[in-house]
């Protein structure tokens, strides 16, 4: 059955929880599809953990489509999710475009940063499901840090949330704020949020697939280790290339042979060439 918007929202008002999982290739889409995550998320975060960027900010609209493309063909149920790069939604007419794009290239839905009221009103006026972002947005902070701390931060940022339900958002994505305020802006809010470093009261989490595998160096406070890969992976490549300087790999399981008569008629051939 495919996940759609409506399935989503049930789950919200039935109190179940919404596994999503960033993704960028289609191989681990297949595998997520198959584990049955509920929402696939081609997210600005390839440009960190695949493409080798410094921020996030690097990554272009063509990256993402490659990307999504990519995805796309692993998904047949999830809910697909698509980011909207830094610098591809600054006025209500370039984020048609580039959401227009995203939707013709796989995506379900799109997600923008920041209170872009006017961009959402736009989106959903053409019938595009809009989800927003509020607490650390990669595209606007350059910093790393936990957001809403205090009374007025926690205030904006709630009537940030607000003001995106009426401007027509679907859902909403709450990264690294404080669990009381997630859980605050999750209860008043009719639509679901989905939340990353923010605790345990949100209608769902999104992991990065890259933190949760073990395939990068970082250990953050957020994130539990599934599975540690990184360390696998490395351990592999070491014994395949000590093995390959040893002429211990390949061995004769993994070679193939010519027929004795065919090898005796290239021999003799060889002689006398």
């Amino acid at each position: 059955m495919k996940k759609t918007m409506a399935y989503l929202h049930e789950r919200k008002r039935s109190g179940q929880k919404i596994a999503m999982l960033t993704c960028y290739d289609y191989r681990t889409a297949v595998l997520q599809e198959e584990a049955g995550v509920d929402v696939i998320f081609v997210g600005d975060s390839v440009g960190t953990n695949v493409l080798g960027y410094e921020s996030e900010k690097e990554v272009s609209l063509d990256e993402i489509l490659y990307h999504l493309r990519m995805v796309k063909r692993g998904v047949r149920d999830a809910y697909l999710l698509a980011d909207m790069p830094y610098r591809t939604y600054e006025e209500p007419s370039i984020a048609l475009d580039t959401a227009r794009r995203l939707l013709a290239a796989g995506a379900d839905g799109v997600k923008l940063e920041g209170v872009q009221s006017r961009v959402v009103e736009c989106l959903r006026e053409q019938g595009i499901e809009v989800w927003g972002h509020l607490g650390y947005t990669p595209q606007f902070h350059s910093e790393v840090a936990l957001q809403g701390k205090t009374f007025e931060q926690a205030a904006a940022l709630a009537e940030g949330a607000l003001e995106l339900q009426r401007a027509g958002a679907s859902m909403l994505v709450l990264e690294l704020i404080p669990e009381e305020l997630a859980e605050a802006v999750t209860k008043k809010l009719s639509i679901p949020t989905v939340g990353i470093a923010s605790g345990r009261h949100t209608d769902g989490q999104v992991q990065i697939v890259n933190d949760m595998l073990g395939l990068t160096p970082r250990r953050l406070r957020h994130v539990k280790l599934y599975a540690d890969f990184g360390e696998q992976a490395l351990a592999a490549f070491r014994s395949y290339a000590e093995e390959v300087r040893q002429a211990e790999f390949p061995a004769e399981p993994h070679a193939r042979h010519m027929n004795q008569s065919e090898l005796r008629r290239l021999e003799d051939w060889l002689r006398l060439s």
